[in-house]
């Protein structure tokens, strides 16, 4: 397959939608149905998987718990909360136009983690699936999925968004100048200081998902690490 000039890869969560807002409504929503108990109870679980499997599976944690408590099925109905979540009240702003931006500049890629039915239901109810033409990457590890994701969209250069500077930073170590990380400051893993100071800065850091909207192509490749004020648009 022939290189795209340019290939960009865009993560989910924190980065197009705001996970933490869905998890504190998630977490109301299990006060309030079933209690503070049974709350933290799905919570415990649910951060026993993230430490098994390095990601969130919410459904998982729902069939554990059921596991664990056979005789509490009225927290069943928690599956259809989740399904028919509103995703797409969640999106940061500006989110979807970023994404149409992006596209009109080349080949535009999901690339999360999570399970492998959750994160899908999630993406499409929240409109992101139809703005990138279904191109949609979901691994366990993505940072440990580089040479398939090469693959199947094989570019000169990438651009990778990700609100996660440990994943930039792996990313940056394998492919080098091939690729352009760029860090939106959302979400608790952007703001912690300690993550913060573990990991060297992305090539260019904005503190909004929106904020994309203000470059043109060759300030973004460039890595500019302060949003300029307004730049010629492609």
């Amino acid at each position: 397959m022939t290189p795209s000039p340019i290939v960009f890869l865009v993560d989910v969560d924190n980065t197009l939608l705001d996970n933490d807002r869905i998890q504190n409504d998630l977490k109301r929503h299990l006060e309030r149905e079933f209690g503070a108990a049974c709350r933290d109870r799905y919570w415990q679980i649910l951060e026993q998987l993230f430490t098994e499997l390095g990601y969130r599976d919410y459904l998982g944690a729902l069939q554990r718990y059921r596991v664990a408590h056979p005789q509490d099925i009225h927290l069943l109905s928690m599956s259809s909360y989740l399904v028919d979540y509103p995703f797409a009240n969640r999106l940061y702003p500006g989110s979807l136009d970023v994404l149409e931006r992006l596209c009109s500049w080349g080949r535009t890629v999901i690339l999360s983690d999570g399970d492998v039915v959750f994160q899908p239901r999630k993406i499409e109810r929240s409109g992101i699936f139809e703005a990138v033409e279904g191109n949609v990457l979901i691994y366990i590890h993505k940072e440990e999925a580089l040479d398939d994701i090469e693959r199947r969209y094989p570019a000169d250069l990438y651009v990778l968004v990700d609100d996660k500077l440990r994943i930039l930073t792996t990313v940056k170590k394998a492919w080098g100048a091939r690729v352009t990380t760029v860090f939106p400051r959302q979400g608790q893993y952007a703001h912690d200081r300690r993550i913060i100071a573990a990991y060297p800065p992305a090539d260019l850091t904005v503190e909004r998902i929106g904020d994309l909207r203000d470059y043109d192509l060759s300030a973004l490749l460039m890595g500019q690490h302060t949003s300029p004020t307004i730049q010629k648009r492609i």
